[in-house]
């Protein structure tokens, strides 16, 4: 946000100093060289002038000669025509002709007062002095400076909005709810802020509702599966078993759909664990219950986590790997800035087109596992859950030489360590 308030500002400075800087140059431009017309002003105030000395001083006002008058260029009607209406607007009628002079490559009016034929050149160079200049610049830097202070206070005040935005975007949860944002400030701000937590209410709204949806379903299920179970009883052996099969994958969805949406609306405990002895414990238990699984590095990591939530991810992960892969090796990987679990199993991976939804509930990629497991298709999703509301991240991509790696990693300067 800094960046487009310094963008925003560094527009509107270069813009305003750009059109300051060239009306004044021309406006410079046009004081030094100006345009002979616009002489005749002065040209003809010097004639009044003139006209009204009584005794006129050969070495104060050199006269000309006729000999000197032919010995000037061609003659300006234009100019003539400009100064003699000046002079007549002021009561004063003299002979006046202005003439092109070739020594100064400027204008000069000769005019006949009495006998006398006096030249008046017209000005060469008008530039301004020295404290024109430094006036000029002190008044340059007082406009760029008043600029920018501001230039920086609308960009703020443009900006502000987008500023709350994205201090609301950062601050989302990981249950994807936006948290209230202080109805403060400007009237931009505050409008902004008020839209926010409108939707915020309604975001809320709408997760709890379908939390509750979820979370009754799957305990509204648990009483027909038990009639269902009681009644499988009095079935032939071959019937009940296929009916206790099916009750079971019921069961296992209900109970997964269950765990998930309590692990959304929980709010996680924290509590310093040693992430490779939580890690190290399932795969030795998993491995008692006829998982293949095997540990091949654990660095020593403590990391503020919810320590029953991790250990269902990772029985999660580690139970999908073994299942789905046939056999799995975990490892624990502790690095400057990051704390990496990699599970990786030896079966044939997933389409990488499916790869993309990996995470979403109830998903089951059967054309990439070819097998027929049981499952809800809800312990990706689950793991996910829990991760990410712990810290970190999960990703899931295809092994080069073959087989699925998931990578847990917790970046370690978000995870707030004790010592």
């Amino acid at each position: 946000m800094t960046k487009l308030q310094i963008r925003i500002a560094a527009i509107l400075i270069g813009a305003i100093c750009l059109i300051i800087g060239v009306a004044t140059f021309a406006s410079i431009v046009a004081i030094s060289y100006p345009l002979p017309e616009r002489m005749a002003g002065p040209v003809s105030f010097q004639i009044r002038a003139l006209n009204g000395v009584m005794t006129l001083d050969r070495e104060t006002f050199p006269r000309m000669t006729q000999q000197d008058i032919d010995q000037l260029g061609a003659q300006r009607p234009e100019l003539t025509e400009a100064i003699k209406t000046r002079l007549a607007e002021d009561g004063v009628n003299l002979p006046v002709t202005v003439y092109d002079n070739p020594r100064t490559n400027t204008p000069i009016a000769v005019v006949s007062i009495g006998e006398a034929h006096i030249g008046i050149d017209f000005p060469a160079d008008l530039r301004p002095p020295l404290d024109f200049w430094l006036i000029i610049g002190a008044w340059m830097s007082l406009v760029v400076v008043g600029v920018i202070v501001v230039s920086l206070i609308m960009a703020y005040r443009v900006t502000r909005p987008f500023a709350v935005l994205e201090q609301a975007v950062g601050t989302i949860g990981a249950d994807g709810v936006l948290p209230h944002v202080p109805e403060v400030g400007s009237r931009e701000t505050i409008e902004t802020a008020m839209m926010l937590n409108r939707l915020s209410d309604r975001l809320r709204g709408a997760m709890e509702s379908r939390m509750r949806l979820v979370a009754a379903a799957g305990h509204d299920f648990r009483t027909p599966m038990t009639r269902m179970r009681l009644r499988a009883e009095f079935l032939d052996d071959d019937e009940r078993a296929s009916w206790l099969k099916d009750i079971d994958e019921l069961e296992r969805i209900a109970d997964s759909a269950i765990g998930l949406v309590r692990e959304e609306v929980t709010q996680v405990q924290l509590e310093t664990v040693s992430l490779d002895e939580l890690l190290r414990a399932e795969v030795h238990e998993l491995g008692r219950q006829g998982y293949a699984l095997k540990v091949e590095k654990l660095d020593t990591v403590r990391l503020p986590l919810p320590p029953l939530a991790m250990r269902r991810a990772l029985r999660n992960l580690l139970i999908n790997a073994a299942t789905h892969g046939k056999s799995a090796t975990s490892e624990l990987i502790c690095g400057s800035e990051m704390a990496t679990i990699v599970i990786r199993d030896e079966g044939p991976g997933i389409p990488e087109e499916l790869l993309d939804r990996v995470f979403e509930p109830f998903f089951r990629a059967a054309p990439g596992r070819m097998q027929t497991v049981p499952g809800a298709g809800l312990g990706l999703a689950l793991a996910a859950e829990i991760v990410e509301r712990s810290g970190g991240h999960l990703a899931v991509s295809n092994r080069p030489e073959g087989g699925l790696e998931q990578t847990i990693a917790f970046p370690l300067s978000n995870m707030n360590l004790k010592p």
